[in-house]
């Protein structure tokens, strides 16, 4: 079976620089698993690697989707598949990179069959607040309300809508999944989990680093748009938080901090989430991946450790 590179993790763990070496030593063409980063919004607050480093290895479905236009994780994983069938034919190795967790189990596992939702029932649901959504899930589909956070306005509505749409809830309809490809290819996964300390301190060097490259320019344009608040490009991480900034709410430091801050929220949940979600086999890298440690990883990565 042909071979795919996964390399996963929390942001800022330093997969795009591992996977550039790693491209570099096995003729390998990096595939986007981020997304955020599937969107020509936000380049550098979305930490798309820099034009340096892209013509260092091909970079595949970075930039390729409009704000406006919202990008599922079965549109994401019909692309992914796509790019690697074309790489594979190429000869090369594909290497998907990334931290979106739905992402890589909807393109490995499938897709629930569901069926496309009533419109009169989205916009109900959209338009009733979330906590309103809550109490409607809880006598739905209580399974799901007990499990979701009270305050996950997207996850709630999108289980509402599929009980109230199908008549089956969503859990029922997500053990029955088709499309994924884990069963057709030779998979060389690695998870990066290194160290906390060293993760949060990238985080905040990185963050404030955004801001100086042009990140507040970024969201001024985007905010110009007047794009729906829901859409994810608007949740991205730090857009809320220039946002304040641009609107005189928060100064310079304080943007930066809250900015800082939220960044480091979004890496401990993901950190969490990598650490038990995927399969027990897939290798845990617990250092920081660079210097000597770098070639640990890549060996890894090639099967030779």
């Amino acid at each position: 079976m042909n071979m795919v590179a996964l390399i996963a993790g929390p942001t800022a763990s330093g997969k795009s620089a591992l996977a550039i070496a790693l491209a570099e030593r096995a003729a390998g063409v990096i595939v986007n698993a981020d997304s955020a980063q599937i969107y020509r919004d936000l380049p550098i607050l979305s930490a798309v690697p820099a034009p340096a480093e892209q013509q260092r290895a091909d970079h595949r479905l970075y930039g390729i989707r409009d704000g406006a236009d919202p990008c599922s994780a079965a549109d994401w994983a019909e692309a992914a598949k796509a790019e690697i069938a074309n790489i594979h034919a190429a000869g090369h190795l594909p290497i998907l990179a990334g931290g979106t967790g739905l992402y890589l189990r909807t393109l490995l596992e499938g897709i629930a069959p569901i069926p496309p939702i009533e419109k009169n029932v989205r916009e109900r649901v959209r338009a009733q607040s979330v906590e309103q959504n809550r109490a409607a899930l809880e006598r739905s589909d209580p399974e799901a309300a007990q499990r979701l956070h009270s305050a996950d306005t997207t996850r709630i509505a999108r289980a509402l809508e599929v009980v109230l749409s199908t008549g089956r809830t969503l859990a029922n309809w997500q053990a029955f999944r088709e499309g994924g490809i884990g069963d057709s290819i030779t998979l060389k996964p690695v998870v990066l989990l290194p160290p906390r300390e060293w993760l949060y301190a990238r985080c905040d060097a990185r963050f404030e680093s955004m801001v100086n490259a042009g990140a507040v320019a970024e969201v001024e344009t985007l905010l110009a748009r007047r794009l729906d608040a829901r859409l994810p490009v608007m949740r991205a991480i730090g857009v809320r938080e220039i946002a304040a900034f641009l609107g005189g709410e928060i100064d310079r430091e304080e943007m930066i901090r809250r900015g800082q801050q939220a960044t480091r929220n979004y890496a401990k949940r993901q950190y969490t989430w990598f650490a038990h979600q995927p399969p027990p086999g897939w290798p845990r890298f617990a250092q920081a991946p660079d210097g000597d440690a770098m070639g640990e990883a890549l060996a890894l990565l090639e099967g030779n450790a």
